[in-house]
């Protein structure tokens, strides 16, 4: 299922309790300040351009999520932006990523994965990607995370020589530049 915009603060508890679950074990150990921060986060990001979530409920509840938004024009600099920056330098951050549907979170609980949630959620939330341009950043040290991207047919952008750092950028299977 999908929603557009702030509709989503509807389920916004149950979207923290799966983050919280997700993101609170390793590789990712976020405190649970960062935790506490993300339906703030949310709050601010529901009202960003084009701004969509997919959910995907079973009896237990949410499984599992993924939030975007379309890539503004000017490429923000805050959390992990100035990585992408740096790696991909500001050509490629234009032609391969302004404009783009921009991938911020993919939380699949435990017990959902291995049976296509995440992918299912992929899909979904980049089905009217503009010109099927949408792309994700991870941690490079989520090896399990980046293995994942490249079997479900994501492309990682090539860094700049001597630019690699803690990101791994991805662009959608179908983005053209992929």
């Amino acid at each position: 299922m999908i929603c557009y915009g702030p509709a989503v603060l509807d389920l916004s508890d149950e979207l923290a309790d799966t983050y919280s679950e997700v993101f609170s074990a390793p590789p990712w150990n976020e405190d649970e300040e960062t935790i506490r921060l993300f339906t703030a986060r949310l709050q601010a990001d529901s009202r960003r351009t084009g701004f969509r979530t997919a959910f995907a409920q079973s009896a237990v509840g949410i499984d599992g999520f993924a939030t975007a938004w379309l890539t503004p024009k000017t490429f923000p600099t805050d959390r992990a932006y100035g990585q992408v920056a740096a790696q991909l330098g500001r050509r490629r951050v234009r032609e391969l990523l302004i404009g783009a549907l921009e991938i911020d979170e993919l939380a699949v609980r435990p017990h959902a994965r291995g049976h296509g949630t995440g992918r299912a959620l992929l899909a979904e939330i980049t089905a009217d990607a503009p010109d099927a341009r949408a792309w994700l950043l991870t941690a490079r040290v989520a090896t399990d995370t980046v293995a994942t991207y490249r079997r479900l047919g994501w492309h990682e952008v090539t860094p700049l020589p001597g630019t690699q750092n803690g990101v791994v950028v991805f662009l959608a299977p179908d983005h053209p530049s992929a």
